[in-house]
C-alpha cells in the first residue's frame, strides 16, 4: 500500500469521524466579518482578518496532506509574496529562477530590490553549479514554468543548508500528488492552487507549507497584519477541488504521458518537452524525485503562426492562461515574453477521453502547412 494513497485517503475522512449525529460532512461556508468576543479576547476566533472556520478546515486538511503547516491565501502569488515579504530584509541576497514564472521575478525587481534586497537569477538547470554562499534565500520551480526544466531538489537542499539559505520550491506544476519537496529536503513550498489543486477553473488559491515553526509564524503574522487573506467561499471551493485531486491529476499525468509520446513521433512537431519522455535531458532525475510526471507539455512548432493555427483548430483545447484544469488548455508562451521559440506551445493536459483527445490534437497538427 502506497503511504501517500493512505495518507490522501485520510485527507477525503478528515471529517468522517469528527462529526456528531446530525452534522455537516461538508465544511460550512462562513462569511462573517466579527465574532462574538466579550471580555479579555481570547480563542481562536476573534476578527476575520485574523481567522475563519472555512479557512480551518481546508488547512487541516492541507496540513494533512503536506505533512506540514499549511496556510491558506487568496492566490498563488499572495502565497508566493507572503514567503518573500516575511523572510526577506535589506541587505539580503535571493536567488531567483530566469526561466520560472516571471510574476515572481517581476515582484522581486519592482518591490524588493528598490526596497534594498540583492535579486539574482539563474536558470533552473543550472541551479546545481550557481554558487549559494552569502544568500538567504533560493528560490526553485522544477519542473520549470514555461519551458519544463529540471533541478535536483535534494542536492539544491543540501548546499542551500550548507550555504544557510533557506530553500522554496513552487510545487504548483506538480502538487503534493506528483512531488514532495519537504520530503526532499526543501524548508517551504508555495503552491498556486488555482491550477490543480482546485482543478475547477473557478477560484484564484494559494497555500504555504513547512516544517519550519518559526518560518510559518512569520508568515501567518504577514498576512494577518497584510490581509492577504481568502474568502470562505473560495476556501470552500478549493476544499471541493482537493477532494478529487488524486483521481484528476492521475488521469491528466496519464493522458500527458501518451500524448507526449505520440507527439514526438508526429512529423509535424518539431520538439517535445516533458519529462516523463526519455529525450528529456533530466529524465533520470524525474524518475528518481517525481512521483508523476506532471500534466504540462512543451510543444514546438514551426512558428508562431502555426502554433496559434493549432490551438485554434484543437476542438478540446481552450485557448486560455493557466493550467491544471478538467479541461485541456494551451496558449504560446512567446506572446508574454517568455524566452523560448515563437512556435512553442504550453500545452497543460486534462481529463478528457484519451483517445478523443488525441483524435483532436492530430486532427489540428494535420490540418497544419508542411
Amino acid at each position: 500500500m502506497d503511504w501517500l494513497d493512505t495518507r490522501f485517503a485520510d485527507c477525503l475522512h478528515h471529517a468522517t469521524h469528527r462529526r456528531r449525529p446530525g452534522e455537516p460532512f461538508e465544511p460550512a461556508i462562513v462569511n462573517t466579518s466579527i465574532y462574538a468576543l466579550p471580555g479579555e479576547p481570547q480563542g481562536q476566533y476573534q476578527y476575520a482578518r485574523w481567522a475563519n472556520p472555512t479557512w480551518t478546515a481546508l488547512e487541516e486538511v492541507l496540513s494533512l496532506l503536506e505533512d506540514a503547516e499549511a496556510l491558506i491565501f487568496p492566490s498563488g502569488m499572495a502565497a508566493a509574496a507572503a514567503v518573500l515579504y516575511s523572510q526577506l530584509r535589506p541587505g539580503d541576497h535571493v536567488l531567483l529562477p530566469s526561466d520560472g514564472y516571471y510574476t515572481i521575478r517581476t515582484a522581486a525587481e519592482k518591490f524588493l530590490a528598490p526596497n534594498g534586497v540583492h535579486v539574482r537569477t539563474c536558470p533552473t538547470a543550472a541551479v546545481a553549479a550557481e554558487p549559494l554562499e552569502g544568500l538567504k534565500m533560493v528560490w526553485v520551480e522544477t519542473p520549470s514554468n514555461p519551458g519544463l526544466d529540471l533541478a535536483d531538489l535534494r542536492a539544491v537542499a543540501q548546499r542551500a543548508r550548507a550555504a544557510g539559505a533557506l530553500l522554496v520550491v513552487d510545487n504548483t506544476t506538480m502538487t503534493p500528488i506528483g512531488q514532495r519537496p519537504l520530503d526532499l529536503g526543501a524548508d517551504v513550498l508555495v503552491s498556486s492552487d488555482t491550477k490543480a489543486v482546485n482543478g475547477h477553473s473557478d477560484a484564484l488559491f494559494g497555500h504555504v507549507a513547512s516544517r519550519n515553526a518559526d518560518l510559518m509564524a512569520g508568515v501567518r503574522e504577514w498576512r494577518r497584519i497584510v490581509g492577504a487573506i481568502p474568502g470562505a467561499f473560495e476556501a470552500w471551493l478549493v476544499q471541493r477541488g482537493l477532494d478529487t485531486l488524486e483521481l484528476r491529476f492521475s488521469r491528466m499525468c496519464d493522458n500527458a504521458q501518451e500524448l507526449a509520446e505520440r507527439l514526438a513521433l508526429h512529423p509535424k512537431v518539431r520538439t517535445v518537452r516533458y519529462p516523463g519522455l526519455p529525450s528529456h535531458p533530466a529524465h533520470p532525475l524525474a524518475r528518481s524525485q517525481m512521483r508523476r510526471f506532471g500534466s504540462l507539455i512543451g510543444i514546438t512548432l514551426a512558428d508562431a503562426a502555426a502554433a496559434e493555427r493549432f490551438i485554434e483548430g484543437c476542438r478540446y483545447v481552450r485557448a486560455a492562461t493557466s493550467f491544471g484544469g478538467l479541461h485541456s488548455s494551451a496558449e504560446r508562451r512567446a506572446r508574454w515574453g517568455e524566452a523560448v521559440a515563437e512556435g512553442y506551445v504550453r500545452f497543460s493536459v486534462g481529463c478528457e477521453p484519451p483517445g478523443t483527445l488525441w483524435e483532436d490534437v492530430e486532427r489540428a497538427l494535420a490540418a497544419l502547412p508542411d
